[in-house]
Order: structure tokens, then C-alpha cells, then sequence
């Protein structure tokens, strides 16, 4: 097999994204493990930097080498038991895997449905949610990326609150971008 050399882009989509040539060149230098000293002291720093990016206390902030998509399903396969009830909004394409994640980590999806390109109504959240009193976690997405449509994080997580619920927030394309207080 020949060695793949890709042509160089300028890469304008939501991801994947040009890397800095500093990055390149700090991945052709030598691995080490994830045990190393070096690596530990690199991730902990790595941890506190996206801490402060992300406006939170929480220790157990961690980067995730993966698609958006791979975040998302970490936090579904670590908070979802079978059988617990889960209310998902789907207000387009994102949401929609949200509802894969749980119904395959065994979950029973609650189905919040909006128009594709309308933000998530609150109403209809605190709806479902008195209306499935025993549901454990409330999942949305922040800003969705397949139509532009950006949710009431802060409104929703309140509801969710409320009602006894964690919330899970697929924030791919908002962290950073708009105002979002994760604590």
C-alpha cells in the first residue's frame, strides 16, 4: 500500500477543522503513555484550561479525543441504566442521535418534538416532565447544529432541576461561541 499524502484544504464546515501546524508537529514527536509523568502533567494542565474555558468547578473535566458525537455517547453509555426514562428533545438531526444513544443504552426515550430550525419549547419540557415524574435525565442540544436553532440552556436546565433530573447538553457548537455557564 502506498503512504497517503492528503491534498491541503482550508476546511469550512463544522468539523473537522484545520490544525495548526505547531499541533502537526507536536503529533509526528514520539508517543508516550497515558501513565507517563509527562503525560499526567500535560493532561492536568490540558484539565484546568478547559475548566476555565468551560466556567466550571467540576474535577471531572476532561477533553475527549473524538467527534462531538462520541462525547455525547460517553455521557449516555456512563448515565443511562436500562430502563430509565429519559426526555430528549429533537428540534433536528442531533437530537435525533440523542434518542439512538438512549434507547441503546437501554433507556426508555421520552420524546420532546419540535419544528426543525425552532428552538426546544420550554413549555412542552416541564409538560413531559410532569408528565413522566419518574424520568432521571432531561437531554437536549444547546445550539443545533443542523439547522442553527438554539435552545434556552439555562431555562431548560432549571426545568430539569426542578423536576429532580440531571441534564445531559450537547454543547459541540456552542461551547465557546455563545454564553453557557456549565456549574
Amino acid at each position: 500500500m502506498k503512504s497517503f499524502n492528503p491534498p491541503i484544504r482550508t476546511l469550512m464546515g463544522p468539523g473537522p477543522s484545520d490544525v495548526h501546524p505547531r499541533i502537526l508537529s507536536a503529533m509526528a514527536r514520539p508517543t508516550i503513555g497515558h501513565l507517563d509523568p509527562a503525560f499526567v502533567g500535560m493532561m492536568n494542565e490540558t484539565k484546568e484550561g478547559l475548566k476555565s474555558i468551560f466556567k466550571t468547578e467540576n474535577e471531572l473535566t476532561m477533553p475527549v479525543s473524538a467527534p462531538g458525537s462520541a462525547g455525547m455517547e460517553t455521557c449516555f453509555a456512563n448515565l443511562v441504566e436500562p430502563g430509565d426514562k429519559v426526555v430528549v428533545c429533537i428540534n433536528g438531526v442531533f437530537g435525533m442521535r440523542m434518542q439512538e444513544n438512549i434507547t441503546r443504552f437501554g433507556g426508555v426515550a421520552v420524546v420532546v418534538e419540535d419544528d426543525w430550525g425552532t428552538a426546544v419549547s420550554l413549555d412542552k419540557v416541564e409538560q413531559a416532565l410532569k408528565d413522566n415524574t419518574d424520568a432521571k435525565i432531561l437531554a437536549f442540544v444547546h445550539a443545533e447544529t443542523s439547522t442553527g436553532a438554539r435552545s434556552d440552556a439555562k431555562a431548560l436546565c432549571k426545568i430539569a432541576h426542578d423536576n429532580d433530573c440531571i441534564t445531559i447538553v450537547d454543547a459541540v457548537t456552542s461551547l465557546g461561541g455563545c454564553e453557557l455557564r456549565v456549574d
